[in-house]
């Protein structure tokens, strides 16, 4: 039976976990490194098709 993937998270304190719920609430949409992995993806995409 394979064992459960620990994923290592630890709050501590009661804001850490307040804060941890306000980003699944309302998680980022637009990062600095989001854009950039777009960017990558763009340039990859574009390459590949030439």
């Amino acid at each position: 039976m394979a064992k459960p993937i620990e994923l290592g998270l630890v709050l501590e304190g009661g804001e850490d976990a307040r804060r941890f719920q306000r980003y699944l609430d309302h998680p980022p949409t637009d990062t600095d490194d989001g854009r950039e992995l777009i960017r990558e993806a763009a340039i990859l995409a574009r390459e590949m098709r030439l």
